[in-house]
């Protein structure tokens, strides 16, 4: 189940939220590799590294899930949002260079069919970048934070769905290796902690980052089948009858 997106917006806003943030924009920098004028999707809950990663990209788009909720982004210009299905994203076939998970796989009601429909999307040898909760990890353990919602996954749980999905795992990073305390004293030694993390038990990291590449010397079979899905709006009134002065009931 996705968290909403209140809850989202609200952790990012308070100091925990903002230093793991930080630590993710670290591990993050050290697999992103540039492509001038790409084509950028976050999925899930990118907003705040999109502001960061995207800055060069051609286009860029927050695609966020149903069941989380949408907000407007970026904040000064036009909408680049929209209210997906992430087993059904309205795009061409190979049309995004880079798509961003964050705050998405974990709560994935099919995490294959997901991925392959991102398979879909990619532009040949075109990039998936994963963030989700260790499974080792303290954060996954605490529900004060958004890593602590969902399913956690391991490397070998990772390496295995992006090869089943026919992606290439490439450099993996990791983050959060500090505790996820809301306590002011403990927080100001976050820095510390988070350096001495990354050399002494990097396997227990809060969370797991990794770049996959689209693989093309094997196809995914085409399944036809049935949209699942469907959008209500939520003011559109439901069970309107027809008035007895409509003219196609009228006698």
């Amino acid at each position: 189940m996705y968290l909403d997106i209140v809850d989202l917006r609200a952790f990012y806003a308070s100091v925990l939220g903002r230093l793991a943030e930080r630590s993710i924009t670290m591990a993050l920098s050290s697999v992103w590799a540039k492509i001038p004028n790409e084509r950028l999707i976050g999925l899930g809950y990118a907003v705040p590294w999109l502001e960061r990663f995207g800055a060069d990209a051609e286009r860029v788009f927050a695609f966020m899930p149903a069941a989380q909720g949408a907000v407007a982004w970026p904040p000064n210009a036009p909408s680049a949002t929209a209210l997906v299905f992430d087993e059904e994203l309205p795009l061409f076939d190979s049309s995004i260079d880079r798509i961003l998970m964050v705050h998405s796989l974990e709560h994935a009601e099919n995490p294959r069919e997901t991925l392959m429909e991102l398979w879909r999307v990619l532009a040949p040898g075109g990039r998936l970048v994963i963030v989700v909760p260790n499974r080792r990890g303290v954060w996954a353990r605490f529900e004060h934070t958004p890593f602590g919602t969902g399913r956690p996954w391991s490397r070998s749980q990772l390496t295995t769905l992006l090869r089943e999905t026919n992606f290439t795992p490439g450099p993996w990073s990791e983050a959060l290796f500090f505790p996820p305390s809301r306590k002011r004293w403990m927080l100001r030694f976050h820095r510390l902690i988070e350096n001495t993390g990354r050399r002494l038990w990097p396997i227990f990291c809060g969370v797991l980052i990794v770049e996959a590449q689209k693989r093309l010397y094997q196809g995914l079979p085409v399944a036809q089948r049935a949209s699942r899905r469907v959008f209500v709006p939520v003011l559109s009134p439901q069970g309107a009858t027809r008035t007895l002065h409509d003219p196609e009931t009228a006698p």
